[in-house]
């Protein structure tokens, strides 16, 4: 009985992060922020452990003004 608690919880609680993504991509495409979902799920989660939300979204910045990489992989 437990384990199906657990999973009904598991089940409410994965339903509900998706949620909360789609919402945040909807707002992302919204503000034309040009993040794709797997992006914000990486800065979602990074927020969650305590990241300041403030610092990743400078890092995002400044990761979009340096031109991308001209050298070829092996």
């Amino acid at each position: 009985m437990l384990a199906y608690l657990h999973s009904i919880m598991d089940n409410e609680a994965a339903r509900t992060a998706r949620e909360s993504l789609d919402l945040a991509f909807h707002l992302s495409n919204i503000l034309d922020a040009g993040l794709d979902r797997h992006t914000l799920s990486v800065l979602i989660a990074l927020s969650d452990i305590g990241l300041n939300p403030e610092a990743l979204a400078a890092l995002v910045k400044e990761l979009r003004k340096e031109p991308p990489s001209t050298t070829a992989l092996p």
